[in-house]
């Protein structure tokens, strides 16, 4: 089930000094010059934490942690977004290949792809994620930083070790 209540409102894209300023050199090339980083490279791709993952530029909510799994491609492969409304899909046929791109609602930020390859069980769909792209956001400390209308993503939580 899609969890459909992401106010686009509350999430602006930042001037582009602003952006040049928050984001390091390779997370702007990704993610405003659509490049994309090196299979295995990025942090996420093998990330096991639960949470969701928010655009880097924007904090729009993008993934959760429940629907991340491995794709064998090197990158965060999601079969779903947590809200459809809050991906954009463009067409892609850059470099002679056909592929569908993926870009964040409110900034406008490249993603990555999305692929019709995924779990056939989930939908069949692969969202193949730069890593560069996101920020994570622990379970734990949705609430802390303000996105705590997302607590029911995380299901029960654990219990904080002693």
């Amino acid at each position: 089930m899609f969890y459909d209540a992401i106010d686009p409102n509350k999430y602006t894209k930042p001037s582009e000094a602003v952006i040049k300023n928050i984001l390091t050199p390779a997370q702007y090339a990704v993610t405003q010059k659509m490049q994309t980083e090196r299979a295995f490279s990025g942090i996420y791709y093998d990330h096991r934490e639960r949470g969701i993952y928010v655009d880097i530029v924007t904090g729009e909510p993008l993934f959760s942690s429940a629907d991340k799994y491995d794709s064998g491609s090197g990158w965060a492969s999601f079969t779903k977004p947590i809200d459809p409304a809050v991906i954009v899909e463009i067409k892609d046929e850059s470099f002679g290949m056909h592929r569908t791109e993926i870009k964040s609602r409110a900034g406008s930020t490249h993603l990555g792809h999305v692929f019709d390859d995924g779990i056939l069980e989930k939908g069949g769909r692969r969202y193949c994620v730069n890593s560069a792209s996101l920020r994570f956001i622990s379970c734990n400390d949705l609430e802390k930083v303000g996105y705590a209308e997302l607590l029911p993503l995380c299901g029960q939580l654990e219990s904080p070790r002693r």
